[in-house]
């Protein structure tokens, strides 16, 4: 009966469309419908609030107070409700009324300038008239706000917060009444008496919607009616000319000598049409349904003194009206807009509709409504936050994303739509009673054990987080600022994986020695002339298209060096030298000749896995890959014959491209990713030691491997088991591979400890393999530098996990910041966190020489590629912070990657399907590599030919030739001629002269 009637009422609310009043709410959806992550006014805000921002925390009495019936407080609609069969309750709360001095200090330990409170309505007046006060609930109140204003907390106070006086409700039917108007201003009118002394800011009722809607509708509130349809529009229409009444009253007789300010909070939730479905027809529906909850209270308040046209068209039947002179009492009775956006306002399912839209957490949207809506009022933000399971006790991760989520949006808000919000009240303080939900939820900052005697007050991970908030006055950047250029020999380079080879010439007219005739029988085709040879010439690298076509694409990207990687299984497709392929060979030797012609340096990598291919010939595949030790001798032999072919030419090597991701494929029994993992730093170590012995000396090459290494960041900074899975990714994905080369020749101490701990609890038997001693001796430094593919930051949560696998024995979760940009294929894009990985290395390797080998992001424009251009910006300069200021040895970039593949992913010039056109990042990459990592001529100092030039004229005389080397050149040359000519012409007449 009761689900019937309810949708009943929902159809009437919102089946169909009816004309709306015109208002510029319905503008906010049109506003953020083209936003992107690269709008700085749409990614994430790091910045201060205004220095007149006000920042606070707020509780309601009935959640925390507790001593429901000490000290001559009457029972309320709550205490009754709770106390029915439907409702488990006992009588557990924090006991802020006998322990608000620890309220106190909790306030003190955040910093907050307010504290938004409300005031227990039948502690004060046990029936809820108004006429003897309870002298020990006065005596709370103002011992609390004397004491807040002691320690300068500025109290906010609101006078009714869901806790009606029972003998209200049973003696007049509580809000369907209109007697509770005069009865709740003259209560109102006392405290405005005994507190508006000290008292600035009131909020006479707080979200009325859920009293009404809650309250007599879905009955899931106190005092949880459902039985009249009509009582909900009743309940509303008496709230709100109650809450007019009272600011009348505060107008007339108190604001000329408290100078304080009144308003009523308002909730709401918040609805965004689904993505890629943005018409006429979303927008209507979603401010019809913001218009239904925020509006059926805001209009009347903050516009035109009536209700909304959308509900009273649709509830006609039972909505009430207001006469001409109530809707301007009641218009304008507020001196600004407090707002509620919780949990409460989104659940359950039954608190509003959705009319077809999903909701949205965007309070800044909700913000921008207001303003639109309302004429840009000042906004108190009176509640904001959202909750956890009742089991989180103060490791309460969740809470601190959303709180950062929320105050992102509301800065944002503020800087770059002129919303004038002035205050911020994160709920709750202490953990407390949670309405309909009891206390299967959590909402305080502070966790207190509801069942304990003591209801200590223990800081919660979020309270630390916002006490740290408010010490900053906002959202700090974590990204630098530093004007300064890479130096002259810093590499700028592109890379790409395996390069697709061209076995044959692209122009066989050079190679083909018949003579051929085209169109003879007029079909368009070629007949070959019988009995005729030509003369040919043997093919050059000239004639390959692939050649030339890397060739244009490098030099349009202006950079010094292309590392590519070789195709193993073609050039040796036994696994062995007992079939070379000579045509792959001359087609590596081709482009590595012309780009050297070109001043492109090549960093050829030997082996490059890549998710959907492992590379490597088939035999050895078929043996085991990485997992048989005979591969390892078959890399030195396949790795010997490419320094032979290719090392007269090639100056940087790189063995094994992401050794860390490619043993990670091995996972079919617990220790297989370790042995491959072994194996492969065998490979590369016997690589490294054979070019060291044989060619070192006369080609004059450095080797090394490049590891996969984004940064791990613990998701909970304030969390000693996040900040410690965080050090153990890096030591699991990095430390793994380096610490035997850079460090101890052994892998780290600390990962093995915690993989013989696991083993020792059953919860692992994965086991690592060592080193011998001469593998030690070998292993260790066989590295000639630091080569780091790097592309996001991940923050990570400890998770105990019970399981024989790599992934197991970290016992580490990867997630992403919900207030990080995010690429297409969910890459976040964290700038800083390239600068904490250098300087991670650097703090635990040493100054060795890092090149960053691979650094991009995927961006889905086939031409202006925006986002690779922003990625490529700012990493950049998080690299030359580092660089610069932290002294890490950075010694060059390249650029992640050449070319697509087919679709536009990570590429600076798209497919060969797509004819190879660039994109907009290429010659952006370009310019930045003219200016050395500046971003524009005007920011950018010397080139390097022109600091070249300055290094010379340290003398008069070498600025003199400088300034007049073509002149000097000319006249040189013309000293020379004549000299010759003078020469010539005395030994010709000597000899004329000369006697026979």
């Amino acid at each position: 009966m009761y689900l019937r009637k309810c949708f009943s009422v929902i159809l009437l609310l919102y089946e169909g469309f009816v004309a709306c009043e015109i208002g510029d709410g319905r503008n906010v959806w049109n506003k953020f419908s083209g936003s992107s992550l690269l709008n700085e006014t749409q990614y994430f805000q790091a910045n201060r609030f205004p220095k007149s921002f006000l920042w606070g925390v707020g509780t309601a009495a009935f959640q925390t107070e507790g001593a429901l019936d000490w000290d001559g407080k009457g029972p309320s609609i709550w205490d009754h409700f709770i106390h029915s069969p439907d409702f488990r309750y006992n009588d557990a709360s924090s006991k802020s009324y006998t322990l608000w001095d620890k309220d106190l200090e909790a306030l003190k330990y955040l910093g907050v300038k307010f504290y938004h409170f409300s005031i227990s309505w039948p502690r004060l007046f046990s029936d809820g008239i108004a006429n003897v006060v309870n002298m020990n609930g006065l005596t709370y109140y103002n011992q609390l706000i004397d004491s807040l204003r002691e320690e300068k907390i500025e109290p906010v106070v609101t006078l009714y917060h869901w806790d009606l006086p029972l003998a209200l409700q049973l003696k007049y039917g509580g809000w369907k009444n209109e007697s509770l108007i005069d009865i709740f201003n003259d209560y109102a009118a006392f405290c405005f008496q005994a507190f508006g002394n000290r008292v600035k800011y009131w909020l006479t009722i707080h979200n009325p919607y859920l009293i009404a809607w809650h309250g007599y509708e879905t009955g899931i509130h106190a005092p949880g009616e459902t039985a009249d349809s009509s009582a909900v529009f009743k309940a509303a229409h008496n709230l709100i000319k109650a809450h007019a009444k009272v600011w009348h009253t505060y107008d007339r007789h108190f604001r000329h000598t408290q100078h304080g300010f009144v308003s009523l909070t308002l909730g709401s939730h918040w609805a965004e049409p689904k993505k890629g479905n943005l018409n006429d027809f979303t927008i209507e529906s979603c401010h019809q349904s913001v218009q239904a909850v925020l509006g059926w209270f805001g209009k009347p308040v903050f516009g035109d003194g009536d209700y909304p046209t959308v509900i009273k068209q649709k509830i006609k039947h039972w909505m009430p009206s207001f006469t001409a002179s109530e809707k301007k009492y009641i218009r304008g009775t507020a001196d600004f807009f407090a707002f509620s956006f919780g949990p409460n306002n989104f659940r359950p399912a039954s608190t509003f509709v959705k009319y077809g839209q999903p909701d949205s957490l965007s309070i800044r949207q909700a913000l921008n409504w207001i303003k639109l809506e309302y004429n840009n009022p000042r906004i108190l933000i009176a509640e904001n936050g959202w909750f956890t399971n009742n089991n989180i006790k103060t490791e309460d991760t969740s809470s601190i994303f959303l709180i950062k989520w929320f105050l992102n949006e509301v800065l944002q808000a503020i800087i770059h739509d002129d919303v004038k919000v002035f205050a911020y009240t994160a709920w709750s303080l202490v953990d407390g009673y949670e309405w309909s939900y009891a206390y299967s939820i959590r909402r305080g900052l502070f966790y207190v054990d509801l069942d304990s005697k003591e209801k200590v007050r223990v800081p919660k991970t979020s309270a630390i987080f916002y006490k740290h908030i408010i010490q900053q006055h906002g959202l700090p950047s974590m990204e630098a600022s530093f004007t300064s250029q890479f130096s002259c020999d810093f590499q700028w380079g592109v890379s790409d994986s395996v390069i697709q080879v061209q076995l044959t010439p692209s122009s066989p007219q050079f190679t083909d020695p018949n003579l051929y005739l085209w169109n003879a029988p007029r079909d368009g085709g070629l007949r070959k002339v019988n009995g005729v040879k030509l003369h040919t010439r043997a093919s050059q690298c000239t004639d390959f298209n692939a050649v030339r076509n890397h060739i244009q694409m490098l030099s349009r990207l202006s950079v010094n060096h292309y590392k590519f990687a070789l195709n193993w299984s073609l050039i040796l497709p036994n696994g062995d030298l007992s079939v070379i392929n000579k045509e792959a060979i001359y087609f590596y030797q081709c482009l590595i000749k012309e780009m050297i012609k070109r001043g492109i340096k090549p960093l050829v990598t030997l082996y490059h896995p890549t998710d959907h291919h492992t590379n490597m010939p088939a035999p050895l595949y078929q043996e085991g890959g990485w997992l048989n030790r005979s591969t390892v001798h078959a890399f030195r032999d396949y790795a010997n014959l490419c320094f032979k072919e290719f090392g007269e030419h090639v100056g940087m090597w790189i063995t094994v491209n992401e050794p860390n991701k490619l043993s990670q494929t091995y996972k079919i029994n617990s220790n297989d990713t370790y042995i491959a993992a072994h194996n492969l730093i065998l490979a590369h170590m016997m690589a490294w030691h054979l070019y060291d012995k044989h060619y070192r000396v006369y080609q004059n090459g450095l080797v090394s491997f490049a590891l996969h290494a984004d940064w791990a960041e613990p998701a909970n900074p304030y969390l000693t088991s996040h900040v410690l899975a965080a050090e153990r990714i890096l030591l699991f994905e990095l430390a793994w591979f380096m610490d035997p080369f850079f460090k101890t020749g052994d892998y780290p101490e600390r990962m093995l400890d915690y993989l013989r701990l696991k083993n020792k609890h059953g919860l692992s038997q994965s086991a690592v393999p060592s080193f011998t001693g001469d593998e030690n001796k070998a292993v260790k430094f066989s590295a000639d530098f630091v080569a780091l593919n790097h592309f996001t930051t991940h923050l990570v949560i400890h998770q105990r996990q019970n399981g024989s696998s790599y992934e197991h024995d970290r016992d580490s979760i990867l997630r992403p910041d919900v207030t990080w940009p995010r690429s297409p294929k969910g890459l976040s894009v964290v700038p800083w966190g390239i600068r904490k990985l250098l300087n991670w290395i650097k703090t635990r390797y040493g100054n060795v020489p890092i090149y960053i080998t691979a650094n991009g992001v995927d961006d889905k424009s086939s031409h202006n590629d925006e986002l690779r251009k922003f990625y490529i910006k700012n990493y950049i300069k998080e690299i030359l912070v580092a660089k610069e200021h932290d002294q890490v040895n950075v010694r060059g970039y390249y650029g992640w990657k050449l070319q697509d593949r087919q679709n536009s992913h990570f590429g600076f010039f798209n497919s060969p399907f797509f004819e190879s056109r660039a994109k907009l990042s290429s010659l952006f990459y370009s310019e930045l590599i003219t200016n050395r990592g500046v971003f524009s001529e005007a920011t950018a100092t010397k080139s390097c030919k022109e600091q070249e030039g300055q290094e010379l004229t340290g003398c008069e005389a070498c600025t003199f030739i400088l300034k007049w080397k073509a002149f000097l050149f000319f006249g040189i040359c013309l000293l020379i001629t004549t000299t010759l000519l003078i020469t010539v012409l005395f030994t010709y007449v000597r000899k004329r002269r000369k006697p026979h």
